[in-house]
């Protein structure tokens, strides 16, 4: 193999961050660990430290660089802290790739530094799109910086994208699991307790994705990721309940042929095959067996009991901010349905208020896009303490 492509993970902790470190390790020849850095999961980050041997540790919870600091102190490694630092060692000439694996708005900023440094970007940030997905588009084209999606639906459509770059897409279509409620009403949603929603049918992920995913809200914000990944509108992008989680997405062609990407839900599949592109590296991976599924179905999900999707198409009507303030308000509104200050319903409630109420700003520049985050942050906070 050729030079060794130097790799930063932006929340190796995380559910996505420990699956890439594992298809890190699994290729030494291939891959060269630069950076790992976590919020505030401390004693993760210095076990993947000691484990790993990255070059760079980054812990954003400035109280606790001193307990990062003191637990490496003999090892080959430079420890940093704070938000800022996430800026800077992705600019670092030994980077090449950049796993935005952050959870949320956090994701932002140290993805516009690491596209302005012309890093490739492997983005499992949804956020990042939805909050500022103009932006960072353009930033990209500008700086002639690849965008690999890391989200399964993403890089299924991707995947079904490869050696089509010429021909037209008619629609694609994301598939969603439907989540612990699908099929449940509104009347039996009142009094779902966290516990519940925290048990997906399908696949391991964070607490915050989980809740997401439950709400329906994680399928709008990967709408709203499509629409900027595939530089699609609105009604070229639609959503399909497939409960097995099989059929990762489909493209329709403008020639009425769908091509789609299927696999068992493995989040390491998405992963390795951003880090890899144009490759795909052998694994030792399960393997789908179409006998274990004799039924593929596949139905439409229902926007009027699950109303954060509906809003996220309404965020791209509106354009402008309107995304990033549904996206502020999501992640007050779901902290605090984990904290049991607000019931589950209350969550796309809350979204809705606040995207309606906080004032839009048409083509934004990323200080608008701050700006829109705090006051949709604080518009949504109040609403919590009025429940």
């Amino acid at each position: 193999m050729n030079q060794k492509k130097g790799i930063a993970i932006l929340g190796s902790t995380g559910s996505i961050g420990t699956q890439a470190l594992d298809v890190i390790e699994a290729y030494p020849d291939y891959f060269d660990l630069q950076v790992i850095t976590a919020g505030k999961n401390a004693d993760l980050l210095i076990e993947q430290a000691l484990k790993y041997k990255p070059n760079t540790v980054v812990i954003t919870e400035e109280s606790l660089y001193d307990k990062v600091k003191t637990a490496l102190i003999d090892e080959d490694v430079h420890v940093y802290a704070g938000a800022e630092s996430l800026c800077q060692v992705v600019e670092s000439n030994e980077v090449h790739t950049v796993l935005t694996a952050l959870v949320g708005y956090a994701g932002l900023k140290p993805t516009l530094r690491a596209i302005e440094a012309k890093k490739t970007i492997a983005l499992a940030n949804k956020e990042t799109l939805v909050v500022a997905g103009e932006l960072v588009t353009r930033l990209a084209k500008e700086n002639g910086v690849n965008i690999y999606p890391v989200d399964s639906e993403h890089s299924a459509i991707f995947q079904c994208l490869v050696g089509e770059h010429q021909n037209k897409i008619e629609k694609i279509y994301l598939t969603a699991s439907g989540g612990p409620f699908r099929g449940w009403t509104l009347e039996q949603l009142k009094d779902v307790k966290k516990e519940q929603a925290l048990k997906h049918p399908n696949w391991t992920m964070g607490a915050k994705i989980t809740i997401d995913s439950a709400s329906l809200m994680n399928k709008g914000l990967e709408v709203i990721e499509a629409k900027w990944l595939f530089n699609l509108t609105p009604d070229e992008i639609d959503v399909i309940v497939h409960p097995q989680s099989i059929v990762h997405s489909l493209v329709q062609f403008e020639d009425g042929s769908m091509k789609a990407q299927m696999g068992l839900p493995d989040m390491k599949l998405p992963i390795q095959f951003a880090l890899t592109f144009p490759a795909r590296f052998k694994t030792d991976f399960p393997r789908f067996n179409f006998m274990d599924y004799p039924q593929l179905t596949f139905e439409k999900p229902d926007r009027t009991v699950f109303k954060n999707l509906d809003l996220a198409y309404r965020a791209m009507e509106m354009g402008g901010t309107a995304a990033c303030a549904l996206n502020a308000a999501n992640e007050i509104a779901v902290e605090a349905f984990l904290n049991d200050q607000i019931g589950f319903l209350d969550i796309a409630n809350i979204n809705e208020a606040t995207m309606m109420n906080v004032p839009v700003i048409q083509k934004p520049v990323y200080e608008d896009f701050v700006k829109s985050d705090a006051e949709a942050r604080a518009f949504a906070t109040a609403l919590v303490t009025k429940n």
